[in-house]
Formats: structure tokens, C-alpha cells, sequence
């Protein structure tokens, strides 16, 4: 399963927004670019695009910055895909034959599992997995 580096830059800033949300503080651009490499350029252009979608908040000002518009569990994986990602093509082929049919078939079946397993994961599960991914780690 690829995706495009927009939609991993898109969901790297609502991990970080999700993990901040019972704060009450925004979350500025910087803080997130700097924490995870991601280009703030970018990130300003991916932030607009998920507040124009209702994902996040904006805040002007000195204290200013970014928040989640609905709590992480309301919010999954498959929200930030589908507002990145282009809906898949058809495979190429004449429809009336019969592989080009069954082939098309198989990936939109495959297609559906995945949107399925995007779906099911919401950030609150994310940011679940990412503290205990770093509290498992440890230092020889």
C-alpha cells in the first residue's frame, strides 16, 4: 500500500495535533516540522487543505497554531487518505473480457479491504500505538 507523500505529511500532522488534543493549546507549524522532518512549506499547504476538509482549527497570533475540529476518535486513517488520495482508475482492458473483468474485481475487492482497515483505525488508536511503541524502547 503506497501513498503519496502529501497524505503521510497530512497524517503525521494530525498524529501530532491528536496527540496534543487534551491540551487546549494550538500546535504551531514549526513545532511539527521541526519534530518530524516534514517540510513546513508544505505543511502550511497540507494544514489549509485539512481545514477547508473540517479536520482542524486555526488560531492566529502570537499564540496561534493548529488544533484538531473533532476529538481523534471521530478521525481515522481512512478521513486523511480520502481527502489526499485520488480515487483509484479502473484496470485498462476491454470490459468484455472475461480476465480484464475478473482482474477488476480482485482490486476493487482488495481496494474496499483496504479502505476498510483505513477506516477502523482512528488517531486516538494511532496515538495509542505511537506511546507505546516509545515507552517499549530501550537503551544498552
Amino acid at each position: 500500500m503506497k501513498h503519496s507523500a502529501k497524505t503521510e505529511y497530512a497524517a503525521i500532522a494530525v498524529l501530532e495535533l491528536a496527540r496534543r488534543w487534551g491540551t487546549g493549546e494550538p500546535v504551531r507549524i514549526r513545532e511539527i516540522s521541526a519534530n518530524h522532518r516534514v517540510p513546513a512549506r508544505f505543511l502550511v499547504q497540507i494544514l489549509l487543505h485539512l481545514k477547508t476538509a473540517g479536520l482542524v482549527t486555526s488560531t492566529r497570533g502570537a499564540s496561534g497554531g493548529y488544533r484538531l475540529a473533532l476529538p481523534p476518535a471521530e478521525i481515522s486513517l481512512g478521513d486523511i487518505v480520502r481527502i489526499f488520495e485520488p480515487a483509484a482508475t479502473a484496470t485498462a482492458g476491454s470490459p468484455r473480457s472475461r480476465a480484464v473483468t475478473t482482474l477488476r474485481e480482485a482490486w476493487a475487492e482488495a481496494a474496499e479491504a483496504e479502505a476498510a482497515s483505513l477506516r477502523s483505525l482512528t488517531f486516538v488508536d494511532l496515538v495509542e500505538r505511537s506511546r507505546l511503541s516509545h515507552g517499549s524502547m530501550y537503551y544498552i
